[in-house]
């Protein structure tokens, strides 16, 4: 355990960063997750107005750095491509 009073500031201020990062990540899993099991079901007008949503709450995540901005695009890229795959089958 550190000793000085900034040390412990720090560590106080990485757990609730962690806290959020953690929610954040787990909501863009969640929300993913949700696209792809509609794009099962052949929900594809209900997938594309979820896209709009998925791909916000990634840019915002890789603006805070929370995932990467490469990381980031590559998900959107793939959703993207598997809805407009749906869309054309």
């Amino acid at each position: 355990m550190p000793i000085k009073h900034a040390a412990l500031k720090q560590l106080r201020k990485d757990r609730k960063r962690q806290q959020r990062n953690q929610a954040v990540r787990s909501e863009l899993k969640t929300l993913t997750k949700r696209l792809l099991s509609l794009l099962r079901d052949r929900k594809v007008e209900e997938a594309r107005g979820l896209i709009h949503l998925v791909a916000k709450k990634y840019d915002r995540a890789a603006s805070t750095g929370i995932v990467h901005r490469n990381t980031a695009g590559r998900y959107k890229s793939r959703l993207m491509r598997r809805i407009n795959r749906a869309a054309t089958a």
